[in-house]
This record gives C-alpha cells, structure tokens and sequence, in this order.
C-alpha cells in the first residue's frame, strides 16, 4: 500500500506527518514506524505523528518516537503537526487539538508557530540537577562547556542511570550566553542528542529562571538547530502556568512510500 507522508522540522526536530483521516488507516506499529524514520532504510525522522479527527477538537495526534514505541508529548512535534493542520487548510491559523498529555492550543501567524503546554505541577530539585515533566521527563543539568561537551556520551549514561529507571529521562545540559539560554538534548526513544527538542527546552528555561541563571520570562533558547522562545508564569516554584513554546516549523518535502 502506497501512503502519503509529509516531513517537516521545527529547529532541525524532524518528524514525519500522515494524515491518518484517510479510508485506510496507517497502524503504528514498532516494526513500520521505526523503518520510516531509519535514516538509511526508511524517510528518515526524529519521530512519526498520525493525525487524526476529532469530534470536538481540530484534530486528535498521536507521536511515536523513531524507535517505534508510542511516546509521551512532544513539543518540536506539535509545533509540526500545527504548521501541518494550517498548511493542509484543516485548521484556520488558530486551532485546539488532542494530544498523549491533554488538549493545547496552537497558532500559526508569521513563520512562528506558538503551542501551549501542560502546566508543570512539580519541579524537583536533586543535588546538581532538576527534574520536572513538561510533558515527557527531563533532567537539567547546568555545564560551563555545553558547547564542546559530548552531550551523547554524558547524556545516554544519565539517561540510563537508576535514579530514572524503569521509564528512563530526557537529559538536557544547559548554559547561559549573554541573554540567550543555550541548550542541548540527549532524548529517549530517538537514543541520540537531537538538534533541538521542545519539551527539553521549556524544562531548561523553567530552570534557568528558577536557578537564578536567566531573568524572568520570556527565556530567548539556542539549540544546535535554531531559535526558539519559551513564556511562562510561575506562580510558586512547584506551579508553572500559562506555558508557551514558540518558533519555526518549517515543511520539508512530501511523497508516497510502500508499506
């Protein structure tokens, strides 16, 4: 069976799209996702979204991660599957949509494409690092060579680490640049550093302000991929409210592949 696929990235995040609204639905299996998003075998991808309908909402999405295995949410991911919805003419430039974590708000005006994420209700401080879910879990590590380290090497040992077991952490290492936070992401389920990863990037710049290392939001993000914007309210420490990712999602190519 032939299916149509689109690819995009939001900072070099980079995702396939199948509209699954069609009569014959992709299943997404272990064995098929992971083949697509191989990079020698497949179309290549950090991870694989299926677009659904929704009775009451724009659109319901479902991610996988290039593994194979169904993931938690994905920031970079929804900003894509936003930039989709708008492009493919299913949504107007605002739209409410389902996800792993609950419903969120997208927007697409100018290039940006904005996503609100769940609110986090708990923030854990734990020697030298945080710990917080913005979605999918991450632990926060400040570094003074960000730039020069080797984010995979350190970032698989940690991820692995029995402090997380049995689920296992996204590990993001994190440095201030004059006003601009740099980050870098080692992330489950891809098992590599990825260029840029959404979740990873608010749970830093929630950190960061809560450290004292940036000023109140917004908190401007360098990843290895790009720029990205993070807004945020905190109302206690252990309560962060009304939480914005911002930045490109840029369409890629599209095709047909055989599955």
């Amino acid at each position: 069976m032939l299916i149509h696929f689109y690819k995009y990235h939001g900072t070099g995040n980079d995702f396939i799209v199948i509209d699954n609204r069609q009569e014959l639905p992709v299943s997404g299996n272990q064995t098929l996702v992971n083949r697509l998003c191989d990079r020698r075998f497949g179309i290549g991808a950090d991870g694989l979204m299926l677009l659904y309908g929704h009775d009451q909402y724009d659109f319901e999405v479902n991610y996988f991660n290039a593994d194979g295995l169904e993931g938690s949410f994905c920031g970079n991911g929804a900003r894509c599957i936003a930039a989709f919805a708008y492009r493919s003419g299913i949504t107007g430039k605002s739209m409410h949509f389902k996800a792993y974590d609950g419903i969120h708000e997208a927007s697409v005006e100018n290039g940006q494409v904005r996503v609100k994420m769940s609110d986090v209700n708990r923030v854990e401080k734990r020697n030298d690092f945080y710990f917080l879910d913005t979605g999918s879990p991450h632990a926060v590590f400040s570094r003074s060579d960000v730039k020069t380290m080797d984010a995979y090497a350190e970032g698989k040992k940690i991820r692995y680490s029995k402090p997380f077991e049995p689920g296992g952490t996204n590990v993001d290492f994190i440095q201030p640049d004059g006003n601009t936070l740099f980050v870098r992401t080692y992330e489950r389920g891809v098992e590599n550093e990825t260029l840029s990863c959404g979740t990873g990037v608010v749970a830093s710049a929630i950190c960061s302000v809560l450290d004292d290392k940036m000023d109140k939001p917004p908190v401007s993000v360098q990843t290895r991929g790009g720029k990205l914007e993070v807004d945020f309210t905190i109302d206690t420490e252990n309560h962060i409210t009304d939480i914005w990712l911002i930045g490109p999602a840029t369409f890629v190519f599209e095709g047909k592949i055989e599955i």
